[in-house]
C-alpha cells in the first residue's frame, strides 16, 4: 500500500508540472533597446510562466562541503518571460534566492550567484533537441552566462596590457600620477561577469570573443522579496542559434553561491518552447512537454532489472558511485524524447564520466583509433515499445521535491 501511494504521490508531481507546461509566449513590443531588468516595459507586457529547474546530479565535484550543503537540495520555480521587437528576443527570469551573494576576488571560498540561457541551436528535429547541460555531437547550443559581481574584476584584454594589472603600492606613480593611474585601472576593470560560448558536447565549451554575436545582460536583487532578477537579450537569429518556425528552444539555469554552486553545480530546466509572435512549431511544444501515459510501476521493475546495476536514481543506490550518471532528477531536465533516445541509442549523446585515469573500471565510453566515442552502455533496442514508455514514464517521475 505504502509503495502505491509513493507511486501516486510521484505522479501528481510530474502531473503539476506538466499542467504547468514548458512553453513561454514572447510578447512584441516596441524596441527592446536598452532594456533593463524591473523596466516598465516587463511589468506591463512581460508574461510569466512558471518553469521547475532541479538540481543537477549527474557529477559530483570534489568539493565535500559542497556536495554535503547540495546532497538534499530542493529543486526552485524560475518565472520565464519573453519579449522581443521583431529582431531581438529578451528573455528575463525572477527567481528566489533569500541571500545576495556576489563575487569577491579576495576569497576563494566565495561563490556568486548567477544565471544562463541556452539556446539550441536547431529545433526543427525536436525529438532530437542537444543535450540539456552542454550540448552534444552534432547539437550545438548557444550559451549566454551572468554571474553577480560586487567588485570590478581585472582580467588580460588581449592587447597585451600589462602596466594595469600591477598592484597600486608597486606602480612607479606618486600624487598626482597614482591617482591618475588608479583612474585609469578602474575604467579597464568590469564589474559584471557576461559571457557567451558556443558548445556541441562535454570538452568543446567555446566563448564567443569574435563579436559575431550581438547581445546583453542584466541582473539586479530585490532584497524586500528575496528575489533575483535577471535577463539576456539576443538577435531572434545570429552566427549559432535560430527559430524554427518562429520558435526557440530554451533552457534555464540558476547558481546559488550560498550553497557552493558552480560550474556544473547548479539547478537546471528542461527545454522551454519560446513562441515568438506567428510560431507554427506545435513539434516543439508537443516534446518539451510530453509526459508518457506509461505504466510507473512497471517502470520501476524494469528499471530495477535493465538500469539499477550501472544508474542510482532516487529509489535505487546499489551502483558504484562512478558506474554511470545519477538519475535522481532526469525526470525534471531531459525530454521524453531524450529519455527513449539514451535507451535505445546511447551513443547518440556520450556524457565524459569522471577521471578516466582515477576510476579506470568505470570508464563511460571507449574511444576508437579516430578519435571517436562508443559508449559502455549497450543499446536496450532489444525492448517492446511498451516497456520502453513504462521505463521513460518512470524516470519522469525522478526529480526533486519543489521548494515552497
Amino acid at each position: 500500500m505504502k509503495r502505491a501511494v509513493t507511486i501516486a504521490a510521484a505522479l501528481s508531481v510530474a502531473a503539476s508540472v506538466a499542467m504547468a507546461g514548458n512553453v513561454v509566449t514572447a510578447v512584441k513590443v516596441g524596441s527592446l533597446k536598452g532594456l533593463k531588468c524591473g523596466a516598465k516595459v516587463i511589468r506591463k507586457y512581460a508574461k510569466f510562466t512558471p518553469i521547475a529547474v532541479y538540481p543537477q546530479s549527474t557529477l559530483h565535484l570534489n568539493d565535500k562541503k559542497a556536495n554535503e550543503l547540495n546532497k538534499d537540495a530542493k529543486a526552485k520555480i524560475v518565472q520565464v518571460a519573453a519579449l522581443t521587437d521583431g529582431k531581438r528576443v529578451a528573455i528575463i527570469m525572477r527567481w528566489p534566492d533569500k541571500s545576495k551573494d556576489v563575487f569577491k576576488g579576495y576569497k576563494s571560498d566565495i561563490y556568486p550567484d548567477g544565471f544562463a540561457v541556452q539556446f539550441a541551436a536547431n529545433a526543427d528535429k525536436p525529438e532530437k533537441l542537444p543535450y540539456i547541460g552542454m550540448g552534444s555531437d552534432g547539437r550545438p547550443v548557444e550559451i549566454f552566462l551572468r554571474k553577480a559581481y560586487g567588485q570590478p574584476v581585472y582580467e588580460p584584454n588581449g592587447n597585451g596590457d600589462v602596466a594595469h594589472q600591477v598592484n597600486p603600492h608597486n606602480a612607479p606613480y606618486f600624487g598626482k600620477d597614482l591617482k591618475k593611474f588608479e583612474k585609469a585601472v578602474a575604467k579597464k576593470g568590469s564589474k559584471e561577469y557576461a559571457r557567451a560560448f558556443v558548445s556541441e558536447g562535454f570538452r568543446s565549451m567555446s566563448q564567443i570573443k569574435d563579436g559575431s554575436v550581438k547581445w546583453r545582460s542584466d541582473m539586479h536583487y530585490v532584497g524586500k522579496k528575496g528575489m533575483w532578477g535577471g535577463m539576456i537579450v539576443k538577435n531572434i537569429k545570429d552566427a549559432y542559434s535560430k527559430p524554427s518556425k518562429n520558435e526557440l528552444a530554451v533552457a534555464v539555469a540558476v547558481w546559488d553561491g550560498k550553497e557552493l554552486q558552480r560550474d556544473g553545480l547548479k539547478r537546471l530546466s528542461s527545454w522551454i518552447a519560446v513562441k515568438l509572435p506567428h510560431a507554427k512549431n506545435k513539434a516543439l511544444e508537443a516534446v518539451v512537454n510530453e509526459q508518457v501515459k506509461g505504466d510507473v510501476a512497471n517502470g520501476k521493475k524494469q528499471f530495477e532489472a535493465n538500469c539499477a546495476s550501472c544508474h542510482n536514481d532516487r529509489n535505487f543506490h546499489n551502483a558504484p558511485v562512478y558506474m554511470a550518471p545519477d538519475l535522481s532528477n532526469i525526470g525534471g531536465q531531459a525530454t521524453a524524447a531524450y529519455l527513449r533516445e539514451s535507451i535505445l541509442d546511447p551513443n547518440a549523446v556520450v556524457v565524459p564520466g569522471y577521471n578516466r585515469n582515477q576510476h579506470p573500471n568505470f570508464a563511460w565510453y571507449n574511444v576508437d583509433k579516430n578519435g571517436k566515442r562508443t559508449s559502455i552502455m549497450p543499446p536496450f533496442n532489444f525492448l517492446d515499445k511498451k516497456t520502453v514508455d513504462d521505463i521513460v514514464a518512470y524516470l519522469q517521475t525522478q526529480k526533486a521535491e519543489v521548494a515552497k
